[in-house]
């Protein structure tokens, strides 16, 4: 039986969707797309992403997959920072961003619209004027069909550039020297050519990427699943007999509100490996899963620079609750303390880490914020932790100010700059707090301009316009004053720590 790529109810063999990779590797080169260039794509979990990431590698370009919520703005600065010749999108999302793009940005991309399918369509509630085509526009099945069999040497690894904003909060391309391939790590057990891998986590974050192009590369099934419904996962684990899976904790939280009942009606036996990140995993959710489905959640520490360096196991996740594993096998993971030295055991410190075997990187166009980033051949994503005497790894604290909300990595600066662009808000500072179900919610305190008095809707209302959905602080607090140090640095843990005292947790 052919392998199969399944998204609800269409589905695709992996000899098909090459041949269409190959037709638009035909497309890109004619669109002008060399060597080390860049194609870029705007949709929710669907074949066309695995398409574009396959012909991007055949022709040694880089695909960037940028983050469907974006608004247009954001949107706007990823396509023209990585040069992307080529810009494939669903239909309902051009309808909300397309008239919005700027006209510098516009002439540079050769724009190729996929009509927002039924079954995606259906997951969001979408109209069906929104999910067609507009008049003028290229269609991918039609611009796919033009294109004629390109035919160069096979290809394989993760073309995917994903772009982060690190620890300043702009976000950087991550372009990776080669393509990533499987590696020999403790994940070569996780994909085989008999496993059958559920990616319902966004694709246009790293590691649900690479989760779904390595399950490609070595010929398993993959179903896509565009928006997350619990019970949804469940019907979707038994049917398919799933036996790999990327989520987010949030993914956990949500499964485990369901009723016992409905639980029960389900068949999860066939899964192997369950792989977390993204997001602190309590320990509590990790031990209620682990009951649940048996010893198959796996959790990993990395980041999109460093590759994934450790892989803690169920039976690990008992035996030393909150760890996140010890390095796997070409892995390197060092403590270093703010004046540059190694940090003995249990004593927290800054986090430095490398998969040697993940190919080396740059960041597109600041090739100089490496080095910001690098130590002894390692690299800091920024997290505070700790190595124990056994080698474990315990995440203690996170990027400065980062906020981690449902497994998404949301960065104060950015909505305190959109913030700032409102005329009464005299002075702001954004940080999480804690949230049973995202693992982080987004609060801000506000200094109001004197003599105003800021509406709070209306407030929510004017960041709508200009950051993603997802950005909004969902806890508005208005100041007299906000607490700042000699030099004027707003003080965020005195905001911050009175939410999280009777958390039982620090992230």
């Amino acid at each position: 039986m052919p392998k199969t790529l399944i998204c609800g109810p269409r589905s695709m063999d992996h000899a098909d969707i090459r041949i269409l990779a190959r037709r638009a590797a035909s497309g890109f080169l004619k669109a002008g797309v060399t060597e080390g260039g860049t194609v870029a794509t705007m949709m929710r979990n669907d074949f066309p992403l695995v398409t574009m990431d396959l012909a991007a590698a055949l022709v040694k370009a880089a695909a960037v997959p940028v983050n469907w919520r974006f608004t247009a703005e954001e949107a706007a600065y990823i396509l023209k920072d990585c040069k992307a010749r080529v810009f494939v999108i669903h239909a309902d999302l051009w309808s909300q961003i397309g008239s919005d793009l700027p006209a510098d940005v516009i002439e540079q991309l050769q724009i190729i619209i996929v009509p927002t399918p039924p079954d995606i369509a259906e997951s969001y509630g979408l109209s069906v004027d929104a999910c067609a085509v507009p008049d003028g526009y290229l269609v991918w099945e039609d611009w796919l069909a033009e294109q004629s069999v390109w035919v160069g040497p096979d290809a394989h690894g993760q073309a995917a550039m994903i772009y982060t904003s690190g620890t300043t909060g702009h976000p950087k391309g991550v372009r990776r020297l080669s393509n990533p391939t499987l590696v020999s790590t403790g994940y070569n057990k996780i994909f085989s050519e008999d496993c059958r891998t559920l990616m319902v986590a966004p694709m246009y974050h790293s590691a649900p990427n690479r989760f779904a192009m390595l399950t490609v590369d070595v010929g398993g099934d993959l179903v896509l699943v565009p928006r997350f419904d619990p019970e949804k996962i469940l019907q979707i684990i038994e049917e398919h007999q799933i036996t790999t899976a990327f989520m987010v904790p949030t993914m956990f939280i949500r499964l485990l509100k369901l009723p016992a009942a409905v639980r029960r009606q389900y068949d999860t036996s066939s899964l192997r490996h369950i792989v977390a990140a993204g997001a602190p995993f309590p320990p509590d959710i990790k031990r209620a899963m682990i009951d649940w489905w048996g010893p198959v959640i796996f959790e990993y520490y990395g980041g999109t620079e460093t590759g994934a360096v450790t892989l803690c196991s169920s039976e690990e996740a008992l035996h030393k609750p909150g760890t996140v594993g010890r390095a796997v096998e070409d892995a390197s993971i060092k403590i270093f303390a703010e004046d540059g030295s190694e940090c003995p055991p249990n004593v927290p410190g800054e986090i430095y880490c490398r998969l040697h075997s993940f190919p080396d990187f740059i960041y597109e166009g600041r090739p100089e914020d490496r080095a910001v980033v690098e130590r002894d051949g390692l690299f800091t994503v920024g997290d505070i932790g700790y190595l124990d005497e056994d080698g474990y790894l315990f995440i203690s604290d996170r990027k400065r100010d980062m906020i981690i909300s449902g497994g998404v990595n949301i960065y104060p600066a950015e909505i305190e700059a959109a913030m700032f662009g409102h005329d009464q808000v005299h002075d702001c500072a954004v940080f999480g707090i804690p949230d049973p179900e995202l693992g982080e919610a987004i609060a801000v305190a506000i200094q109001p301009e004197p003599d105003t008095t800021i509406d709070t809707g209306q407030l929510q209302d004017y960041l709508r316009s200009r950051i993603a959905s997802y950005m909004i602080p969902r806890k508005i607090l208005i100041k007299d004053s906000l607490p700042r140090d000699d030099n004027g640095k707003i003080f965020k843990r005195k905001l911050r720590d009175a939410f999280w005292a009777d958390a039982g947790r620090r992230i």
